[in-house]
């Protein structure tokens, strides 16, 4: 796979960029800006190369239809801002587009295309699409990994029409995955959580034979304790997934690997009520588990101190309420603590986990962040990405 910073010469040559700027608009207002911030590098990169950028992005799932509430627009206004120079945005219909009309203008460096789901053809990956595309430019750089698990258009079949090459960003995020699933310095611990664990099967079964630790927590961790005979009152749990849960115990045995889950928790009536600290005997009918509770935590602290990697994908309560945010705070500080004395290599993942660590201002503490959800969980699981394999 060839990267963008080993190409000799840049200068002038239009360069398609995709990229992903899929972030959470409200009322035409941005709420969580970390994946625009990861993207500069790429931007700035190219701009002092002298070459001449065409960024394709999406936000959101317009099915193929224009969608004025999904429009790029606004994260157009902020890129400008972030990178103080001027973006000119293109809304007009891209199979009327030329290559010859883009940059007359010699102060436009940067063209920006409106939303490229807009177009039917790209969640199609629709070879005609990626023909007329690919005559806009000179070569095609992906720096969306997190839209790599995609076969889309403009994510791998594009990729059969232009030289192209992986940028900075998608070099890094990859290269930080190869640390916690192929170079790995042990030992080495996963934390997982989120609610349903029929989404993260494929991942701890990928895991257990390389991994020290795997340690489940949130909704996911109410699953393992019902099938040990534990009741779990009202908490959130996934119907049918017995034959999973039974399955990774089967793997285990194969394996060193130990699964650690919760061994006591805090609870409440209702998701905005106070925390009480229960042992697994104790849970009543009307208990709702939203988080883990205190010896949970002293455990899992322990492993952590006791790694060399750690892999976090879920946060371990329902950390919106902060009376149960104590489980995931105490993670992210034990590994905060670990990483600033360079004793361990951290790579987190997962919307909510990230939405975590910018509350208490911990984002840039851990070694890799990584925006790409289902990319981020599919290359854990083993697969191989459209958009990564469509680069080789």
């Amino acid at each position: 796979m060839n990267n963008i910073k080993d190409y000799e010469d840049l200068n002038k040559k239009k360069v398609l960029l995709r990229l992903d700027l899929n972030v959470p608009l409200k009322n035409g207002v941005i709420a969580d800006q970390t994946r625009i911030n990861k993207i500069l590098p790429i931007i700035e990169f190219l701009l002092n190369k002298n070459s001449q950028i065409i960024i394709i992005s999406h936000v959101g799932r317009p099915k193929g239809k224009l969608n004025k509430d999904l429009s790029l627009k606004p994260i157009c206004e902020n890129l400008e801002k972030k990178i103080n120079k001027k973006i000119k945005m293109i809304s007009g219909d891209i199979f009327k587009l030329k290559k010859e009309d883009f940059f007359k203008d010699p102060d436009n460096q940067i063209v920006l295309l409106e939303n490229i789901r807009f177009y039917e053809e790209e969640e199609k990956n629709d070879i005609s699409f990626a023909k007329h595309l690919a005559g806009l430019a000179d070569i095609f750089v992906n720096d969306a990994f997190s839209c790599s698990h995609r076969a889309h258009t403009s994510v791998s079949k594009i990729t059969e029409f232009l030289p192209s090459f992986a940028g900075l960003q998608l070099e890094t995020e990859i290269n930080a995955l190869k640390k916690v699933t192929s170079e790995i310095k042990k030992p080495i611990t996963c934390i997982i959580g989120g609610s349903k664990i029929s989404t993260k099967i494929g991942i701890i079964k990928n895991l257990i034979p390389k991994f020290d630790y795997i340690i489940i927590v949130g909704g996911m961790a109410n699953n393992i304790l019902s099938f040990k005979g534990h009741k779990i009152g009202k908490s959130i749990k996934e119907k049918n997934c017995e034959t999973m849960i039974d399955e990774i115990f089967k793997t285990l045995k194969n394996y060193p690997c130990k699964i650690i889950y919760p061994e006591d928790v805090a609870v409440g009536k209702k998701m905005d009520d106070i925390s009480e600290v229960k042992e697994l005997n104790n849970i009543k009918n009307d208990d709702f588990i939203l988080d883990i509770g205190p010896r949970t935590i002293n455990k899992i602290k322990n492993i952590i101190e006791n790694s060399e990697t750690v892999l976090w994908n879920g946060p371990a309560g329902y950390f919106e309420n902060p009376n149960f945010a104590n489980g995931s705070y105490e993670i992210a500080k034990t590994i905060v603590k670990k990483n600033k004395d360079n004793s361990i290599y951290s790579v987190v993942g997962g919307g909510d986990t990230i939405a975590l660590l910018n509350q208490i201002n911990a984002i840039d503490d851990f070694n890799f962040v990584s925006t790409a959800g289902g990319a981020f969980l599919e290359y854990l699981e083993g697969k191989e990405l459209p958009g990564i394999k469509a680069l080789k």
